[in-house]
């Protein structure tokens, strides 16, 4: 019999579990592949799941668009992201902390070897949270001052345009329409939206953005007041007018705004930011016009009124003005002082002129008097001949002036002629000193240049570069020289030697001592 092999020791509990020898024919596999298997895996395994959590890690949508945050409850925490045309749909936006319940599919994301739910909707897990989410948009845009009492505009007592803000095929749109007509007919604006789903909320703000744009005195009328209608729903239905959106545009709007939003019980953001809350859309047209036949009646009490006090004021006139008339004395007696005060003024005024033409004829008298004692003919004759004498005067003083500026003249112009020759003599003067001055500085000139000394035998030596050399320590064996004598200049090369041969006595006069001409070179 074949001896059977010895059993192994078991193993203890704590020693790791003893590792499976992988075969030669399990395939291998990249992480690529792998990671993609898994995928495969997840999403053929959860295709469609609802998950209920608190949003956390919420920082907004990204660069791209997209939308990235955890979903998360007392033990776990889920990935999950909304591609950026889902978010866009959207009709309930992700906030940090709500708490909702998200539709998607579960997938995984190879980069980071993680898995995630991406979300196609999103709704709160409740209406407890949903009127949460409601209180606390409220209380924001409350601080923000959206609704605050100042900003309010009251609305105009007769509007000449309505515009409505709803759905053109409910029954909202032909109530508030048989309103008006009961009351007041008005010109009425419709401008369709959809007043449930999730576009409601952009349109209703683009429409009432829209009513503000319209110019005024346009070929479309701009409205006087709108109103924003939608009949009566559940929370859900009416979540479009609670988004911020149309929170902010009604009211930014320029045009009083009237919010009628579902029954009389139905709250929404609309309303606090609306200038005028009605209680339903026919309550809303009654608040935007009054009722006709009430204005004419009204208007017909007020003009029988006011026949009335115009009757009364004319009888109270007409005693007042008889009562003053019973006060008041006769015409006749009225105007007896009056008379008797003329008839006086008047003998005054005939005596005065009586005293002032007396006076006149005195004063006259006495002035004829001296009128012939004083002859025009008399006195003109008189002043002729001081004129004729004044005449002669002025005629021999204009002589006399006229000979006098002659001789001043003459006199002038030999002066002048004097002067001239005066100052011809002392410019030849100083024209010939400063000639002799400058000869004089020339002959220095020639002294003292060193063209004297290269005339005495004197010569000036200079390298290549035309630089003045004053030692023959600067001279290098071979190099070219420049040297200029009285009548020109010569090329020159320098030998080799140890010491420079005797100088050549000098024909006339002593050599300078130093070897140098007053700072011209050396000389040799």
């Amino acid at each position: 019999m074949a001896k059977r092999p010895a059993k192994s020791p078991a193993p203890e509990a704590d020693d790791p579990p003893a590792p499976i020898a992988a075969g030669p024919n399990v395939p291998e596999l990249s992480v690529s592949e792998l990671a993609n298997a898994l995928k495969r895996t997840v999403e053929d395994r959860f295709g469609h799941v609802r998950v209920r959590g608190e949003i956390t890690n919420y920082r907004g949508p990204h660069s791209s668009g997209h939308v990235y945050f955890s979903l998360k409850d007392q033990n776990a925490r889920l990935d999950a992201v909304i591609w950026k045309m889902t978010f866009l749909r959207l009709r309930v936006k992700p906030q940090e902390g709500l708490e909702v319940v998200a539709t998607g599919k579960i997938s995984t994301f190879p980069g980071k070897s993680s898995y995630q739910i991406v979300i196609e909707t999103l709704e709160p897990a409740g209406a407890g949270a949903l009127m949460a989410l409601l209180d606390e948009r409220r209380k924001r845009l409350a601080a923000e001052g959206l609704f605050d009492v100042e900003r309010k505009k009251p609305l105009p007592f007769l509007p000449a345009v309505v515009g409505v803000v709803t759905s053109p095929t409910g029954a909202v749109i032909r109530d508030i329409l048989h309103r008006l007509l009961d009351r007041f007919p008005r010109r009425v604006l419709v401008w369709p939206v959809r007043v449930q789903g999730e576009t409601c909320a952009a349109e209703v703000a683009a429409a009432i953005e829209g009513f503000n744009a319209l110019p005024p005195g346009g070929s479309i009328p701009r409205p006087d007041v709108l109103i924003v209608a939608r009949g009566g729903g559940s929370l859900e239905d009416l979540l479009g007018f609670n988004e911020e959106i149309v929170v902010r545009a009604a009211a930014a709007s320029a045009i009083p705004l009237v919010s009628a939003i579902g029954h009389e019980t139905d709250t929404t953001l609309i309303d606090f930011a609306a200038d005028l809350r009605a209680p339903t859309p026919t309550g809303a047209a009654e608040k935007c016009v009054p009722v006709r036949a009430e204005l004419v009646e009204q208007t017909a009490t007020l003009a029988r009124r006011l026949a009335s006090a115009e009757r009364r004021l004319l009888d109270a006139n007409r005693r007042h003005l008889l009562s003053l008339q019973r006060v008041l004395p006769a015409g006749t007696q009225l105007l007896l002082n009056p008379a008797q005060r003329s008839d006086r003024a008047g003998e005054r005024l005939r005596s005065a002129l009586h005293r002032a033409i007396d006076g006149k004829r005195l004063a006259l008298s006495r002035v004829s008097h001296v009128l012939a004692r004083h002859s025009p003919q008399a006195e003109l004759a008189r002043a002729s001949e001081r004129l004729k004498g004044l005449h002669a005067r002025l005629r021999q003083g204009l002589a006399a002036r006229r000979s006098l500026a002659i001789r001043e003249a003459e006199s002038a112009h030999r002066r002048l002629d004097h002067a001239e020759q005066r100052l011809r003599s002392a410019f030849q003067r100083v024209i010939d000193e400063k000639r002799a001055q400058a000869g004089r500085l020339d002959q220095l000139r020639k002294t003292l240049g060193y063209e004297q000394v290269l005339a005495r035998g004197f010569a000036l030596v200079r390298d290549e570069g035309e630089a003045l050399l004053r030692r023959s320590a600067e001279v290098a064996p071979g190099a070219r020289l420049t040297i200029q004598f009285v009548d020109g200049k010569i090329g020159a090369r320098a030998e080799t030697g140890d010491a420079p041969p005797p100088p050549t006595p000098a024909p006339k006069g002593k050599r300078p001592k130093g070897g140098s001409d007053g700072g011209q070179g050396s000389l040799f």
